[in-house]
C-alpha cells in the first residue's frame, strides 16, 4: 500500500473530470460485502453423513435430506388455504432441541458436500490472494488528528488507527482482533468527539445487529468503564467531550434478543464516566412503538436533530433541540410533523441547518434553514436537477453534492450559496464514496473503487483544488486484463434495465460464452454499483463473467424506479432479473446451461422468486439470508419495518400480492429446479434463519429434481456485518465451487505447498 503518494494532476476550478460514483449499500443489510459476498457458514464435516462417490457427485437423492417433521399448519387469512408444515422451524436453535438437530443435520450434509467438490480449494486460495493487500479507511479528523481503520491484508478485523498530524505515525487505537479467539467480534460504528478526545465506538457479537457502545481515550488508548447496551441502528452525536446522543431499545426480554419484534427505540444522553442507569431520556414516542429516532448533533454542536422514521420508506419527521440550553430536560421543538416527505439533515452551522428534501422536488433538491430570526425561514440553495440529489456534506467553506446518473454519481463542488465551482470525476466505471470533512477543515477524502481495482483514498485540498492520492493499494494483478462494460437490455414490459458486464478482455474480444454469475437486489431504494470484491474476483480470475443487474425497485434512477419494483408492482423486479438472464443468454454471453444467480437478503428473496417462475433458465442458485416467508415476515425483529417496501400481509390486497411470488409458498413440484445452495447464520436478527430453514425444508420435500438443494448455516455470524475474513473466504470458495459444479466454470487448482526440507 502506498500513502501519501503522487500520480494524479490536481483539478482546477474551470476543469470538469467526471465521477462515476455511488454507494455499494444494503438496506436489510448490507455493508460494501452484502452485495458481493454470501454469509460465511460454521459447517462441519462429519462422518457420519452420507459419503458421495465422484460419479454422484452432482446429484443427490432426496432420502439423502435430514427428515423434517411436517405439521398439519393451515391458515385462511383471507379466504384462501395456505399451509405451513414447517412453521416450527421459527423455533430459535439456541432454545428448541429438535430444531437445533435438524440444523446441525443440514449442516453435516452441506459440508460433506461441498467439501468433495473440485476446486474448493483452489478458490479458496484465490480469494485470499485477492484480500491480501494493505488497505486503510477514509480518514476522519478530529482537532488534530487523524482517525483510519487499517488492514494488513489478512487480519479478521480492521483496526482503529489514530495519528497526531497526517505526518504522524498512525499507532493502534482499538484492535477488535484481541477481543475473541475466533475473531467474531467486531468493530462497527465509532466517531470521535469534536476535539478528538474520546472515540465513542460500538462492539459487535457474532454478527448480531445489537451494539455494545464503549469509550475510549485517544490520547492515551485506555478504554473508559462505560458500557452502553441495547443501540442498534445508531448515530454518536457527541456534546463536546460531555456526552453523547445515542438511540437505544429496551432490553429484550430475556432469551429474545435474536427474535424480537423491534419497538419503542428512543434517543438518550451518555455523560462520559457515568453508568448507563444514569443516561437521560431525551426523545422517545410511547404512544407510537413503532416510530424510531435517531439524533445528529452539528458539528459546532449549536443544534441536535432528531429524525423520526415508521418505516424503511424516504419519509421522516423533524425535531430539534437547541443545545444551549442550560436546563434539563432539553426542550424538543417540532419542525417537520408529517411523514409526506423526506428531509434528511446535512449539516449546521451556527443559526442554519441545511437538508435535502423531496418536498416539491421529486428528485431532491438542497434546502437551508435560517433560525436566526422571529420565525424560521426556509430557503431553496440548490434547486432539483433532473438528477436525482443522493447526498450532501459540508466540507471547509463548500457544499460537496453527489448526484445519481445513469447509475452512477456526478459530484459537484459549490460554495455555501450553491454556486458551482467545480464538477469531479474519475475515469472509468466504478464506485466513488466518502468527501467526509467539516465545516472549516481545509481538505476532504474520497475513495474510488471499481469491478477489478481495490479502493484508493485520494485527498482533496478544498483551497487549491488539488487532487492527490492518499492510499492505494498494491495490486497483484493487471486490471487491464479485464473489460467492464454498461449495458442495457428490455424487459418483460419494454423497460430498459442497466446491467454491467465484467469477463476477460480476451474473452471479450473473441466473443466467447462463459458461465456467468449474475447478481440482483431490487428494494428498498437502494442502488447496486460497480464496488470490488475479492469473492468476485476469484470467479473472475478462474474465467468466469460477472453480471449486475440495476432492477426496479432499486434506487439507481430515483423514486419512480424504485417506486416501479415495490409493493404490488413487485413482479417487476423479478421480471427484469430473469430478462437479465435471458439476454445473457440471447447475446451469446453465457451458454445456455452456464448461468448461476446469486442475491442477498432482500436480493436472497429475489433470487427464491424467480428460481420459482424459470426454473428451466438458470443452472445453479444461491440465495443468502433471504427473505422467503412473505406472508409472516413482519413478525420477526426487523419486518415490521419493510411494509413500505413489500406491503402489509395482514392486509387483502397486500397479502394476495405477497402470496404470489413468496418462495416458500411457490415452490413447483414436479419440475426439475437448479443447483440451490441456500446460506444463512445463526444470529442474523435482520433476517433470521428461519426464513431459510422453511424454504430448504419446502425444496428438498418437493419433487424437483436430482440436483441438490442444500443449506449452510454459519455459526457465530448474522446478516454480514463485522464477519472475519477468514469466514468470509471459507465461505466464498464454498459457494463459487458449488456455482461453478454446475455452470461448467473450470475450477482452479490450489497451489502445491512446497515439500518439507530434507533433515
Amino acid at each position: 500500500m502506498t500513502v501519501n503518494g503522487t500520480g494524479w494532476g490536481g483539478i482546477g476550478p474551470g476543469t470538469v473530470h467526471r465521477l462515476s460514483m455511488a454507494l455499494a449499500v444494503c438496506l436489510l443489510a448490507p455493508a460494501p460485502a452484502c452485495a458481493d459476498t454470501p454469509a460465511t457458514t460454521g459447517a462441519v464435516q462429519s462422518s457420519s453423513a452420507p459419503m458421495l462417490s465422484a460419479t454422484s457427485a452432482l446429484v443427490l437423492p432426496r432420502n439423502a435430506y435430514p427428515p423434517a417433521r411436517r405439521d398439519g399448519v393451515v391458515e385462511a387469512p383471507f379466504g384462501e388455504p395456505v399451509a405451513d408444515p414447517w412453521r416450527w422451524l421459527e423455533g430459535d436453535p439456541q432454545a428448541k432441541p429438535e430444531v437445533a438437530q435438524w440444523v446441525a443435520a443440514e449442516n453435516r450434509l452441506s459440508a460433506q458436500f461441498l467439501g468433495q467438490l473440485p476446486g474448493r480449494a483452489g478458490f479458496a486460495a484465490s480469494i485470499r490472494r485477492f484480500y491480501d493487500y494493505g488497505r486503510i479507511s477514509l480518514p476522519r479528523k478530529a482537532g488534530r488528528r487523524y482517525f483510519t481503520m487499517r488492514n494488513s491484508g489478512l487480519q479478521n478485523q480492521s483496526v482503529l488507527t489514530v495519528q497526531d498530524g497526517l505526518a504522524a505515525e498512525p499507532r493502534v487505537l482499538l484492535d477488535p482482533n484481541a477481543w475473541s479467539a475466533d475473531a467474531t467480534e467486531a468493530l462497527d460504528v465509532w466517531v470521535p468527539s469534536r476535539a478528538g478526545r474520546y472515540v465513542a465506538f460500538g462492539r459487535q457479537r457474532a454478527g448480531s445487529d445489537w451494539r455494545t457502545l464503549g469509550v475510549v481515550d485517544a490520547g492515551t488508548g485506555a478504554l473508559l468503564p462505560d458500557r452502553l447496551e441495547w443501540a442498534r441502528d445508531t448515530l454518536i452525536g457527541w456534546l463536546g467531550d460531555v456526552g453523547f446522543f445515542y438511540s437505544r431499545y429496551p432490553a429484550p426480554p430475556g432469551g429474545e434478543a435474536s427474535r424480537a419484534v423491534l419497538a419503542d427505540k428512543a434517543v438518550w444522553f451518555h455523560r462520559i464516566g457515568t453508568p448507563q442507569s444514569a443516561d437521560t431520556l431525551v426523545y422517545a414516542t410511547p404512544d407510537h412503538p413503532d416510530w424510531s429516532h435517531k439524533a445528529f448533533v452539528t458539528s459546532d454542536s449549536r443544534w441536535a436533530v432528531i429524525t423520526t422514521e415508521a418505516g424503511t420508506g424516504d419519509r421522516r419527521m423533524i425535531r430539534l433541540i437547541d443545545l444551549r440550553q442550560r436546563n434539563r430536560p432539553w426542550r424538543v421543538l417540532p419542525l417537520v410533523e408529517t411523514f409526506d416527505h423526506d428531509w434528511k439533515i446535512v449539516e449546521g452551522m451556527g443559526d442554519r441547518l441545511w437538508f435535502i428534501t423531496d418536498a416539491g422536488a421529486a428528485n431532491g433538491m438542497l434546502v437551508a434553514l435560517d433560525l436566526g430570526g422571529q420565525r424560521p425561514q426556509w430557503r431553496v440553495i440548490v434547486p432539483e436537477r433532473v438528477q436525482t440529489l443522493a447526498a450532501a456534506a459540508v466540507v471547509g467553506t463548500r457544499l460537496v453534492l453527489s448526484y445519481r446518473q445513469d447509475g452512477g454519481t456526478t459530484a459537484v463542488v459549490t460554495d455555501l450559496k450553491g454556486r458551482p465551482a467545480r464538477a469531479i470525476t474519475v475515469n472509468g466505471i466504478g464506485v466513488a464514496s466518502g468527501f467526509v470533512g467539516r465545516p472549516g477543515d481545509p481538505e476532504t477524502f474520497y475513495q474510488f473503487s471499481s469491478f477489478i481495482t481495490p479502493p484508493t483514498i485520494y485527498r482533496l485540498d478544498l483551497r487549491s483544488g488539488q487532487v492527490a492520492p492518499f492510499a492505494r493499494a498494491e495490486l497483484g494483478f493487471d486490471p487491464a486484463d479485464y473489460v467492464v462494460e454498461q449495458r442495457r437490455y428490455p424487459s418483460k414490459d419494454g423497460t430498459m434495465v442497466p446491467l454491467y458486464l465484467v469477463r476477460s478482455r480476451r474473452a471479450a474480444e473473441a466473443g466467447r460464452a462463459l458461465p456467468t454469475l449474475l447478481y440482483g437486489y431490487g428494494g428498498f431504494d437502494v442502488s447496486l454499483t460497480p464496488g470490488w470484491s475479492p469473492v468476485r474476483m476469484a470467479w473472475l480470475a478462474a474465467g468466469g463473467a460477472f453480471a449486475l443487474a440495476s432492477i426496479r425497485g432499486g434506487g439507481e434512477f430515483g423514486e419512480e424506479w424504485h417506486d416501479g419494483g415495490r409493493r404490488a408492482a413487485k413482479q417487476n423486479s423479478f421480471d427484469d432479473f430473469i430478462a437479465a438472464g435471458e439476454y445473457l443468454i440471447a447475446q451469446g454471453i453465457t451458454p445456455r446451461h452456464g448461468l448461476a444467480i446469486q442475491g442477498s437478503s432482500n436480493g436472497g428473496l429475489l433470487v427464491g422468486a424467480v428460481v420459482n417462475q424459470r426454473p428451466d433458465l438458470f443452472a445453479a442458485a444461491n440465495p443468502d439470508v433471504g427473505v422467503m416467508d412473505m406472508l409472516r415476515f413482519d413478525r420477526f425483529t426487523a419486518g415490521r419495518f419493510w411494509l413500505d417496501d413489500y406491503g402489509d400481509p395482514a392486509k387483502a390486497p397486500d397479502w394476495r400480492v405477497l402470496r404470489a411470488y413468496s418462495p416458500y409458498h411457490n415452490i413447483r413440484s414436479g419440475t426439475p429446479y437448479p443447483a440451490i445452495l441456500v446460506t444463512t447464520a445463526d444470529s442474523d436478527d435482520r433476517v433470521v434463519p428461519a426464513h431459510s430453514f422453511k424454504y430448504v425444508a419446502a425444496l428438498q420435500a418437493a419433487d424437483i429434481g436430482a440436483r441438490p438443494h442444500l443449506l449452510r448455516v454459519e455459526a457465530g455470524a448474522g446478516h454480514g456485518g463485522g464477519k472475519p475474513v477468514v469466514k468470509i473466504i471459507a465461505t466464498g470458495a464454498d459457494v463459487l465451487a458449488f456455482l461453478a459444479a454446475y455452470t461448467g466454470l473450470a475450477a482452479p487448482v490450489a497451489p502445491v505447498a512446497p515439500a518439507p526440507a530434507p533433515q
